[in-house]
């Protein structure tokens, strides 16, 4: 299920324009007199009329107050108040007026959130964590995780895969010397999780736990935490050290953790460049 909000405009193309322009929405859908108007998951339409709707608060939400200052220093000359910390709702916001007076707030929450972003939007912002806020995972939330990762696909769903939280200091530092600087992000971590496969239970074992750490470290993602695949770990000192048994396959093991700070956007061909014709 989804959901949208809709206004009334006697400027829909200047209105739509300024969404597109200055707020970074982009185009979802257009209908007769009415645009629909997409900002990660927010569906927002505007529809021509001789009325203008200004009622409410339109807000958009980023994940960190870099991106919220990023917006003040945008609006500055429509904004009617400055960014700060509100602590009674534990956000951190501005407020602006759009050009028909709407009100608009640009926030972040100060407190980690339930999974908000859509399918898209996650799979184009997943990035490589090597570096982690000194916080602790919760409980809860580690549960949280495993339980999405039920979903994971597996050959004839023989459920090979499993998982191995990693909270000891002294197995996390030595697997973070397995591979140097390959697999050091492991003991920046406050914790790590290895994904492994039993070949007894697939065929296709390897296949099994690469896809289920995937879709572990896309699940950790949409829950505002960061990992890494660290590769060439199905190694016997891993094993060893994790009590796994030899002939199991091991996928990665990922370190675990609130990112320290925003990773950086890398560079992405095309799609031009990697989808090749038949020949």
């Amino acid at each position: 299920m989804a959901g949208l909000t809709f206004f009334r405009t006697k400027k829909p193309e200047e209105i739509v324009k300024f969404y597109v322009e200055e707020v970074g929405m982009k185009i979802w859908l257009e209908q007769s007199g009415c645009t629909l108007l997409k900002h990660g998951n927010f569906l927002l339409g505007f529809c021509g009329s001789d009325d203008v709707d200004t009622q409410g608060v339109i807000t958009f939400f980023y994940d960190d107050r870099s991106k919220v200052n990023e917006m003040y220093r945008r609006f500055q000359e429509v904004a009617t108040t400055e960014p700060k910390s509100n602590e009674r709702y534990r956000i951190y916001n501005f407020f602006a007026k759009d050009p028909e007076g709407r009100t608009m707030e640009f926030q972040t929450f100060l407190h980690p959130l339930e999974p908000y972003l859509d399918g898209v939007e996650l799979l184009e912002t997943r990035r490589s964590v090597r570096h982690y806020r000194d916080k602790a995972v919760p409980g809860e939330l580690l549960v949280k995780l495993f339980e999405t990762c039920r979903y994971s696909p597996t050959s004839k769903n023989t459920q090979s895969y499993y998982f191995i939280p990693v909270n000891d200091k002294d197995v996390q530092r030595s697997l973070a010397s397995e591979r140097g600087s390959s697999s050091s992000p492991i003991g920046n971590a406050p914790m790590a999780v290895a994904i492994c496969s039993d070949p007894e239970r697939s065929l296709r074992h390897v296949q099994d736990g690469v896809i289920a750490a995937y879709h572990f470290m896309l699940t950790a993602w949409a829950h505002g935490l960061g990992t890494c695949w660290i590769a060439d770990m199905d190694r016997k000192s891993v094993k060893e050290n994790l009590g796994i048994p030899k002939e199991h396959y091991v996928a990665t093991v990922t370190p675990l953790g609130y990112p320290e700070g925003s990773p950086g956007t890398p560079r992405r061909e095309e799609a031009e460049h990697f989808v090749k014709e038949l020949t």
